[in-house]
Protein backbone atom coordinates (compact mmCIF):
# COMPACT_ATOMS: atom_id res chain seq x y z
CA UNK A 1 0.00 0.00 0.00
CA UNK A 2 1.51 3.40 -1.21
CA UNK A 3 1.41 5.63 1.96
CA UNK A 4 0.30 9.06 1.39
CA UNK A 5 2.23 12.12 1.74
CA UNK A 6 1.23 14.03 4.28
CA UNK A 7 2.67 17.77 4.80
CA UNK A 8 1.92 21.73 5.42
CA UNK A 9 0.19 23.43 2.15
CA UNK A 10 -0.87 27.21 1.77
CA UNK A 11 -4.52 26.65 2.22
CA UNK A 12 -5.00 25.95 5.90
CA UNK A 13 -8.37 24.59 4.90
CA UNK A 14 -7.41 22.31 1.94
CA UNK A 15 -7.75 18.96 3.71
CA UNK A 16 -6.74 16.96 0.15
CA UNK A 17 -5.06 17.81 -2.88
CA UNK A 18 -4.90 16.08 -6.33
CA UNK A 19 -1.31 17.12 -8.13
CA UNK A 20 -1.22 15.96 -11.87
CA UNK A 21 -2.38 12.15 -10.62
CA UNK A 22 -2.60 9.43 -12.83
CA UNK A 23 -3.47 6.23 -11.99
CA UNK A 24 -3.38 2.51 -14.05
CA UNK A 25 -4.88 -0.73 -12.85
CA UNK A 26 -2.13 -3.51 -13.98
CA UNK A 27 -1.11 -2.24 -17.58
CA UNK A 28 -4.22 -0.12 -18.20
CA UNK A 29 -4.17 3.75 -17.53
CA UNK A 30 -7.36 4.20 -16.44
CA UNK A 31 -6.76 8.16 -15.18
CA UNK A 32 -4.84 11.21 -16.34
CA UNK A 33 -3.63 14.37 -14.73
CA UNK A 34 -6.20 14.45 -12.39
CA UNK A 35 -5.95 17.99 -10.30
CA UNK A 36 -8.31 19.22 -7.38
CA UNK A 37 -8.15 20.01 -3.78
CA UNK A 38 -10.92 19.39 -1.53
CA UNK A 39 -11.38 21.92 1.22
CA UNK A 40 -13.02 20.93 4.96
CA UNK A 41 -16.90 21.75 4.98
CA UNK A 42 -17.03 20.99 1.40
CA UNK A 43 -18.94 17.66 -0.27
CA UNK A 44 -17.80 17.36 -3.82
CA UNK A 45 -19.66 14.80 -5.72
CA UNK A 46 -17.71 12.15 -7.84
CA UNK A 47 -19.42 11.34 -11.12
CA UNK A 48 -18.82 9.72 -14.58
CA UNK A 49 -20.74 6.11 -16.37
CA UNK A 50 -19.34 2.48 -15.08
CA UNK A 51 -15.70 2.06 -15.81
CA UNK A 52 -14.78 5.62 -16.14
CA UNK A 53 -12.51 5.42 -12.85
CA UNK A 54 -14.24 6.40 -9.95
CA UNK A 55 -13.34 3.38 -8.10
CA UNK A 56 -9.78 3.81 -9.41
CA UNK A 57 -9.60 7.34 -7.78
CA UNK A 58 -11.16 6.55 -4.82
CA UNK A 59 -8.44 3.80 -4.30
CA UNK A 60 -5.68 6.21 -4.98
CA UNK A 61 -6.86 8.90 -2.44
CA UNK A 62 -7.03 6.18 0.30
CA UNK A 63 -3.51 4.91 -0.24
CA UNK A 64 -4.68 1.63 -1.74
CA UNK A 65 -3.13 2.48 -5.42
CA UNK A 66 0.07 3.89 -6.12
CA UNK A 67 0.24 6.20 -8.77
CA UNK A 68 2.11 5.94 -12.02
CA UNK A 69 2.77 9.89 -11.96
CA UNK A 70 1.84 12.69 -9.63
CA UNK A 71 1.00 12.42 -6.10
CA UNK A 72 -2.03 12.70 -3.55
CA UNK A 73 -1.50 15.14 -0.44
CA UNK A 74 -3.21 14.65 2.46
CA UNK A 75 -3.23 16.66 5.64
CA UNK A 76 -5.41 14.22 7.05
CA UNK A 77 -3.88 11.85 9.68
CA UNK A 78 -5.24 8.11 8.70
CA UNK A 79 -6.83 7.68 11.94
CA UNK A 80 -9.11 10.34 10.63
CA UNK A 81 -10.15 9.52 7.09
CA UNK A 82 -12.66 6.85 6.65
CA UNK A 83 -13.97 4.89 3.20
CA UNK A 84 -18.04 3.85 3.68
CA UNK A 85 -18.13 1.58 0.53
CA UNK A 86 -21.15 0.03 -1.10
CA UNK A 87 -23.61 -2.60 0.90
CA UNK A 88 -22.30 -5.34 -1.14
CA UNK A 89 -19.06 -5.41 0.14
CA UNK A 90 -19.97 -5.88 3.66
CA UNK A 91 -19.83 -9.54 4.74
CA UNK A 92 -24.25 -10.35 6.09
CA UNK A 93 -22.59 -13.46 7.63
CA UNK A 94 -19.99 -12.07 10.04
CA UNK A 95 -21.90 -12.71 13.59
CA UNK A 96 -21.70 -8.76 13.85
CA UNK A 97 -24.66 -6.52 15.75
CA UNK A 98 -25.53 -2.97 15.29
CA UNK A 99 -23.74 -1.66 18.33
CA UNK A 100 -20.73 -3.57 17.70
CA UNK A 101 -20.19 -2.29 14.10
CA UNK A 102 -20.59 1.35 15.48
CA UNK A 103 -18.32 1.22 18.35
CA UNK A 104 -15.66 -0.10 15.53
CA UNK A 105 -15.48 3.25 14.75
CA UNK A 106 -13.36 3.86 17.87
CA UNK A 107 -10.63 1.35 16.47
CA UNK A 108 -8.65 3.64 14.29
CA UNK A 109 -7.89 5.83 17.43
CA UNK A 110 -9.23 3.21 20.51
CA UNK A 111 -7.08 0.40 19.32
CA UNK A 112 -9.52 -2.94 18.58
CA UNK A 113 -8.53 -5.12 21.71
CA UNK A 114 -8.91 -2.23 24.25
CA UNK A 115 -11.93 -2.22 26.35
CA UNK A 116 -14.44 0.29 25.16
CA UNK A 117 -15.30 2.58 28.33
CA UNK A 118 -18.13 4.84 29.76
CA UNK A 119 -17.62 7.69 27.60
CA UNK A 120 -16.91 5.34 24.11
CA UNK A 121 -20.19 3.50 25.02
CA UNK A 122 -22.48 7.01 25.56
CA UNK A 123 -21.09 8.30 22.44
CA UNK A 124 -21.71 5.12 20.68
CA UNK A 125 -25.59 5.54 21.89
CA UNK A 126 -25.85 9.06 20.99
CA UNK A 127 -24.69 8.44 17.38
CA UNK A 128 -27.57 5.58 17.35
CA UNK A 129 -30.26 7.89 18.42
CA UNK A 130 -28.90 10.14 15.82
CA UNK A 131 -29.10 7.45 13.18
CA UNK A 132 -32.84 5.75 14.64
CA UNK A 133 -30.71 2.79 15.36
CA UNK A 134 -31.48 2.55 19.01
CA UNK A 135 -34.29 -0.06 18.65
CA UNK A 136 -32.00 -2.15 16.45
CA UNK A 137 -28.39 -1.99 18.56
CA UNK A 138 -28.37 -5.92 19.54
CA UNK A 139 -29.65 -7.30 15.94
CA UNK A 140 -27.18 -8.83 13.59
CA UNK A 141 -26.10 -7.25 10.66
CA UNK A 142 -27.38 -9.54 8.18
CA UNK A 143 -31.28 -8.64 10.06
CA UNK A 144 -31.18 -5.64 9.36
CA UNK A 145 -32.97 -3.49 5.82
CA UNK A 146 -30.54 -1.84 3.28
CA UNK A 147 -31.59 1.35 4.84
CA UNK A 148 -30.47 0.65 8.32
CA UNK A 149 -27.40 -1.12 7.43
CA UNK A 150 -26.53 1.64 5.42
CA UNK A 151 -27.20 3.84 8.47
CA UNK A 152 -24.88 1.53 10.88
CA UNK A 153 -22.05 2.13 8.65
CA UNK A 154 -22.47 5.66 8.22
CA UNK A 155 -22.65 5.33 12.18
CA UNK A 156 -19.44 3.46 12.43
CA UNK A 157 -17.62 7.11 10.60
CA UNK A 158 -19.56 9.00 12.69
CA UNK A 159 -18.26 7.29 15.86
CA UNK A 160 -14.83 7.75 13.97
CA UNK A 161 -15.09 11.29 13.47
CA UNK A 162 -13.79 11.12 10.30
CA UNK A 163 -12.11 14.52 8.72
CA UNK A 164 -11.77 12.87 5.36
CA UNK A 165 -14.97 10.76 4.38
CA UNK A 166 -15.16 8.78 1.20
CA UNK A 167 -18.69 7.03 -0.31
CA UNK A 168 -19.71 5.00 -2.71
CA UNK A 169 -23.27 4.95 -4.19
CA UNK A 170 -24.79 5.27 -0.18
CA UNK A 171 -28.47 5.75 -1.21
CA UNK A 172 -28.73 3.18 -3.28
CA UNK A 173 -31.15 0.04 -2.19
CA UNK A 174 -31.98 2.22 0.57
CA UNK A 175 -35.50 3.49 1.49
CA UNK A 176 -36.64 7.35 0.99
CA UNK A 177 -36.52 7.88 5.37
CA UNK A 178 -32.99 6.72 4.95
CA UNK A 179 -32.01 9.25 2.30
CA UNK A 180 -32.97 12.39 4.00
CA UNK A 181 -31.16 11.02 7.63
CA UNK A 182 -28.08 10.52 5.47
CA UNK A 183 -28.12 13.79 3.82
CA UNK A 184 -28.81 15.44 6.71
CA UNK A 185 -25.93 13.66 8.67
CA UNK A 186 -23.37 14.04 5.93
CA UNK A 187 -24.60 18.28 5.78
CA UNK A 188 -23.85 18.17 9.43
CA UNK A 189 -20.56 16.78 9.11
CA UNK A 190 -19.25 19.42 6.42
CA UNK A 191 -20.67 22.36 8.34
CA UNK A 192 -18.28 20.43 11.18
CA UNK A 193 -15.19 20.45 9.14
CA UNK A 194 -15.30 17.17 7.42
CA UNK A 195 -13.89 17.18 3.47
CA UNK A 196 -16.70 14.61 2.00
CA UNK A 197 -16.45 12.88 -1.54
CA UNK A 198 -19.14 11.23 -2.75
CA UNK A 199 -19.61 8.59 -5.36
CA UNK A 200 -23.30 9.55 -7.21
CA UNK A 201 -25.70 8.94 -9.79
CA UNK A 202 -29.43 10.31 -8.84
CA UNK A 203 -28.69 14.09 -10.07
CA UNK A 204 -31.56 15.13 -7.73
CA UNK A 205 -29.29 13.64 -4.56
CA UNK A 206 -26.09 15.55 -6.28
CA UNK A 207 -27.76 19.12 -6.39
CA UNK A 208 -29.11 18.73 -2.72
CA UNK A 209 -26.16 17.83 -1.22
CA UNK A 210 -22.76 18.01 -3.34
CA UNK A 211 -21.43 21.80 -3.75
CA UNK A 212 -19.77 20.77 -6.32
CA UNK A 213 -18.90 18.12 -8.74
CA UNK A 214 -15.76 16.14 -10.51
CA UNK A 215 -16.83 14.09 -13.67
CA UNK A 216 -14.43 11.25 -14.98
CA UNK A 217 -14.79 10.65 -18.59
CA UNK A 218 -12.25 9.04 -20.94
CA UNK A 219 -9.49 8.87 -18.36
CA UNK A 220 -9.60 13.08 -17.28
CA UNK A 221 -12.06 14.82 -14.89
CA UNK A 222 -13.32 17.76 -15.04
CA UNK A 223 -14.70 20.13 -12.57
CA UNK A 224 -18.21 21.68 -12.14
CA UNK A 225 -21.32 22.74 -10.03
CA UNK A 226 -24.03 20.64 -9.80
CA UNK A 227 -26.04 22.32 -11.70
CA UNK A 228 -24.47 21.90 -14.49
CA UNK A 229 -23.28 18.69 -14.08
CA UNK A 230 -26.68 17.62 -15.08
CA UNK A 231 -26.96 19.92 -18.13
CA UNK A 232 -24.89 18.81 -21.09
CA UNK A 233 -25.26 21.79 -23.16
CA UNK A 234 -23.63 24.24 -20.05
CA UNK A 235 -19.79 24.18 -20.36
CA UNK A 236 -18.01 23.29 -16.92
CA UNK A 237 -16.02 25.17 -14.83
CA UNK A 238 -12.58 24.57 -13.61
CA UNK A 239 -12.84 25.27 -9.99
CA UNK A 240 -8.83 23.99 -9.45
Amino acid sequence: MAPLQTRSMAKPDTLLTLESLSLAQGNRMVLENIDGHFEAGTITALVGANGAGKSTLVQGIMGELRPVSGRVRCEVPNARRAWLPQQLALDLTFPMSVEELVMSGCWPTHGSFKRYGPPEYRRGQAVMQRLGLQAFEHRPLGELSGGQRQRALLGRTLMQEAQLLLLDEPFANVDAATVEVLIDVLRTMAAEGAAIIIVLHDHDQMTRLADRTLRLERGHGTWSTPSRAGDASSPAETLT
